[in-house]
């Protein structure tokens, strides 16, 4: 298994996506190519996989040498182009997106995802576009700061984090994770160090990457190219993500309201295949503890792909 990523649900998801050996799949968060080659072995020589991702070190570390791959360095949200652009306009039969970091960018303390290294603090999945972490750190104000951390990492105290923030960075600049920390120590409960991080870190990196947004426009994007039949497989790893999808395969839509015809029926683009998600087993926990949140929801698509 590639030491870039430990891929989550390894079996379990591919076992979920994959209906037809000659099929067309879609990876849309390439990472270290696990799930991707997982995918392709269970291909004949007519099937193919188009993957994404807008990390370059994830397409520079590329593990896969296979003539049934195309992989695209850009956002998953723009899936429905790439796959148009590709050919493959009648649909393809299956789309498989694992939402969590990639074990290389959290061990990777220049990338500043992590706190548990002293790094400057960028957090782009795409370094060469968009804000760093820093950039939001020091430009926002104290109102948008406290909506971020309350709406993206359910920070219980997300008034008193912003306020320690901006009271912070009027001394000097908040550059790295060691500023940061040291800026809202005044904040952090002493019995629960390490979540209440978490949380702060992962309101801010949702910030930067646009993820909710992204996810929204992927998972229309996935509902316009999947075939009637074809299976749409989501691995999440935090509340947010897991109601949006659970609220899209339910109704079509993020909100979760169920649209109906002028008979009365529900106009839903999916089925979904478990009522509950699935969950990684205790064994597969153990030997990789950031499977502990993961949760997979499974689809089929029902009507003529829009």
């Amino acid at each position: 298994m590639s030491e870039y990523h430990i891929p989550v649900l390894l079996h379990e998801s591919v076992d979920a996506l994959v209906a037809d050996r000659s099929g067309i799949y879609a990876d849309a968060t390439f990472g270290g190519g696990g799930h991707t080659m997982e995918i392709l072995s269970r291909l004949s020589s007519d099937g193919r996989v188009i993957a994404f991702d807008r990390d370059e070190d994830a397409v520079r570390n590329n593990p896969v040498s296979d003539p049934r791959l195309t992989l695209v360095r850009n956002n998953f949200r723009f899936i429905r182009n790439f796959v148009e652009y590709e050919g493959f306009k009648d649909g393809i039969d299956g789309v498989l997106a694992d939402l969590g970091v990639s074990s290389h960018q959290f061990d990777t303390a220049e990338r500043g995802f992590s706190f548990r290294f002293d790094a400057p603090l960028d957090m782009r999945m795409n370094r060469e576009s968009g804000k760093t972490a820093a950039d939001i750190l020091n430009s926002y104000g104290e109102q948008e700061l406290e909506k971020l951390l309350r709406l993206y990492g359910e920070v219980d105290n997300s008034r008193k984090v912003a306020y320690s923030i901006c009271k912070a960075r009027t001394k000097r600049a908040i550059v790295t994770t060691g500023d940061l920390h040291e800026a809202i120590s005044g904040t952090i409960p002493g019995n629960a160090e390490h979540k209440y991080l978490a949380k702060i870190y992962q309101a801010l990196r949702i910030e930067v990457n646009q993820e909710m947004r992204s996810l929204e426009k992927f998972l229309l994007g996935a509902a316009a190219v999947l075939k009637p039949g074809g299976r749409l497989v989501v691995i999440t790893y935090h509340s947010l993500e897991d109601r949006m999808v659970k609220n899209f395969i339910k109704a079509g839509n993020i909100g979760g309201t169920v649209k109906k015809d002028l008979f009365g029926n529900p106009e839903v683009p999916f089925m979904a295949v478990n009522r509950k998600p699935v969950l990684p087993a205790e064994s597969e926990i153990s030997g990789n503890t950031r499977a502990r949140s993961a949760k997979m929801r499974v689809a089929v698509r029902k009507e003529e792909k829009i």
